[in-house]
């Protein structure tokens, strides 16, 4: 017998079902633009209960097909989905075709990460329906390779990222929690947002080396105009990474930061959500969408006022999200934002234990 005949086709007589989960970020901190062409980012991701719907079915024959009434979901080869199922059916040596149905409730661009979370939950339920596991390394591997936030779902909970996003670690569990996610009708291009960033640090570079000028010949100081009253000066991007890195690493230990009061009268889960919010980590993004999206910063507005204990630009955006400490509270919050005409659901975070309890739905 050949080897090619012993292959044998595995026929899934019913879709896989399965739940593709949003994230937040818990802070993102932006770094140098890198020979690739990418930035070093540090960030905190955090998995939440709003989701899409994947289904995935093999059959005889060959190719990949992708379903979805939404018409903003490529259908083609540009399709996380589809790219991901290439390499993954070519790395099993599965023949097949192979369905995909995704059915959409998350924004395609809001910085939930949905297209990422999709792409995994389809690896995963070809997976199943072949009844064929790829390493765990192997995984990581070919997620990374599709795209930045993908490795993150494959891991659930609450995860430190590096690199460019795909260098994954899975943190201690912060504690589920009331999340209200606004999505303002508001398109953010992310590689536009990347490059503001770059000319605004160039800018703030720039001005350095002139000051340091001016001084070293003894001249008036210069002052950059268009900075003064900002919230911030920014930094060199490696000295922003530092600083976002010991935040984390003292949060993680449990060291009280300076300036950081310590939690008191709280249960230790709640607790270190608590902390690491009072680390100060913000998302970089803000500096420069806020200010060609006011409205962002609005919403934002709303929900800390509404009592969440913090709220933040997940990703580029335009998705904004605030955390509270009851369901109830957000829910009111939610509502609040409906009623000025700005589209927002109140759900929770979900811990690793969470997210892959609730993420089969049927064909397990």
């Amino acid at each position: 017998m050949s080897a090619a005949s012993s292959v044998v086709t595995i026929i899934s007589p019913m879709p896989v079902t399965v739940r593709s989960f949003a994230k937040i970020n818990l802070g993102l901190c932006i770094g140098a633009l890198r020979p690739d062409g990418f930035h070093d980012l540090r960030t905190v991701y955090q998995t939440i209960a709003l989701h899409d719907v994947i289904r995935v079915q093999v059959g005889r024959g060959a190719g990949i097909e992708i379903q979805c009434e939404d018409a903003r979901v490529p259908k083609d080869s540009t399709n996380t989905c589809y790219r991901i199922v290439e390499r993954a059916m070519a790395a099993l040596r599965a023949p097949g075709r192979v369905t995909i149905t995704i059915e959409k409730r998350l924004p395609v661009q809001g910085g939930l990460g949905a297209g990422s979370g999709n792409a995994v939950a389809t690896l995963l339920a070809l997976e199943h329906a072949l009844k064929k596991k790829l390493p765990g390394a192997e995984r990581l591997r070919i997620a990374a390779e599709v795209g930045s936030d993908l490795p993150l779902f494959l891991i659930g909970g609450t995860v430190l990222g590096v690199g460019r996003g795909e260098e994954v670690y899975p943190l201690p569990d912060l504690p589920s929690v009331g999340c209200v996610v606004a999505t303002p009708e508001i398109g953010v291009s992310t590689p536009k947002a990347f490059a503001d960033w770059d000319a605004m640090i160039g800018d703030a570079a720039g001005a350095a080396e002139l000051r340091s000028a001016r001084a070293a010949e003894g001249g008036r100081p210069y002052v950059d105009r268009a900075a003064t009253g900002t919230k911030l000066t920014p930094q060199l991007p490696s000295d922003r990474m530092i600083g976002f890195g010991r935040m984390v690493s003292a949060w993680l230990s449990g060291q009280p930061l300076s300036g950081v009061p310590v939690s008191k009268g709280r249960g230790r889960a709640e607790t270190s959500l608590l902390d690491l919010v009072r680390t100060g980590i913000e998302n970089d993004f803000e500096q420069v969408v806020f200010p060609k999206y006011p409205e962002l910063r609005e919403v934002k507005s709303v929900l800390e006022r509404a009592g969440a204990f913090y709220a933040s630009l997940s990703g580029s955006g335009s998705a904004v999200y605030g955390l509270f400490r009851s369901r109830a509270a957000g829910q009111k919050a939610a509502a609040r934002l409906q009623r000025d005409g700005i589209r927002a659901v109140a759900t929770t975070t979900l811990t690793r234990r969470q997210y892959w309890k609730k993420f089969p739905v049927s064909g397990f």
